[in-house]
């Protein structure tokens, strides 16, 4: 059995979705639906179990013979949490005990870190884990500084000579669209958000580029479909011998302008385009670039290539959001 924890949400539920399809389950999901439609993100999966958060521990140590991996990205997600000993209790905590839990059962554990761990940075997106690099980060959040704490304990502990598990794989996703993300709300992808934006008839307004050495819509992202993040977390999982804290993108920063022109002619509607000024408050700590170096996850033998930002544009439109059923 594979547990996966944040199950029902974005990420999570992809992964349930591809693990199933390629015939590693049976999979036991961990999560809290609450009373929205969150459950709707795994309604078309065959599920072994539901555990609840809080009795996550208990369910694997009644089920230790039978737990093949944990596939953790359970978290709270959002950029904007405030509470940060909520950060604490469920981001690191969390994330600890089920490391210690993986490396006395002897059991492979893959877990969701961030490239929000790399803060403000607009170059030197290395994916190094060790203490001295680690220690360099600045976070510009709470989130991304949870993120980056649970790095680098894991990351000590390794060096230490510490208990670990057989295998354990840390992912720093970067900005990432697809099916699913629908009961995100405000931290839905842009891309979701201009679909809902252009289909209603409104104009598009992107910020403007507060910097003279970039044109307004120009700002970059390294934008990454959820079905190539899901693809590489069942590919870690056929190859044990891989370890270690690795980026997870294209490669390959795209503009803002470029989301909006592509979901535009897709849709084929002539929506315009106005450039507003940022927000005061988020200005000075605004990225104007990212872009995952994919260099040492390369180098381990993972050689698909990534879904073009047109091709995973085009059918994340055409299978999902164009369609009654949007979900996966």
């Amino acid at each position: 059995m594979i547990v996966v924890t944040g199950a029902a949400g974005f990420i999570g539920s992809n992964i349930v979705a591809d693990l199933e399809l390629s015939g590693k389950g049976p999979i036991a999901v961990c999560d809290w639906f609450g009373s929205g439609d969150k459950w709707l993100n795994l309604a078309k999966r065959s599920i072994a179990a539901f555990v609840a958060p809080e009795g996550l521990i208990d369910f694997l140590n009644a089920n230790a013979s039978s737990i093949r991996a944990v596939i953790h990205m359970g978290a709270i997600s959002a950029t904007t949490e405030k509470d940060v000993d909520r950060l604490i209790e469920l981001n690191i905590n969390f994330s600890v005990n089920l490391w210690d839990w993986c490396a006395t059962a002897n059991v492979p554990f893959i877990y969701a870190s961030s490239a929000a761990t790399y803060g403000d940075r607009e170059s030197d997106f290395d994916d190094r884990d060790d203490m001295g690099f680690l220690s360099e980060l600045r976070p510009l959040n709470g989130y991304g500084w949870s993120k980056k704490v649970v790095d680098q304990i894991f990351s000590a502990r390794v060096a230490e000579g510490k208990p670990k598990p057989p295998q354990w794989v840390g992912f720093k996703f970067f900005n990432v669209y697809g099916p699913n993300e629908y009961h995100k709300d405000g931290m839905r992808s842009v891309i979701s958000k201009l679909f809902d934006t252009i289909s209603t008839g409104q104009g598009i307004k992107l910020f403007r580029s507060h910097r003279p050495d970039v044109r307004d819509g120009e700002q970059l992202r390294d934008f990454v479909y959820v079905k190539d993040c899901s693809r590489v977390v069942c590919w870690t999982l056929d190859n044990p011998a891989l370890n270690g804290i690795f980026n997870l993108g294209t490669g390959k920063a795209r503009s803002f302008l470029d989301l909006a022109t592509l979901v535009r002619t897709r849709l084929n509607k002539d929506a315009s385009i106005e450039f507003i000024d940022m927000p005061e408050s988020i200005r000075a700590k605004y990225q104007y670039f990212t872009q995952a170096d994919m260099t040492k996850l390369r180098s381990t033998g993972m050689s698909f290539e990534f879904t073009s930002l047109e091709g995973g544009i085009e059918d994340y439109l055409e299978k999902y959001l164009l369609q009654d059923d949007r979900y996966r």
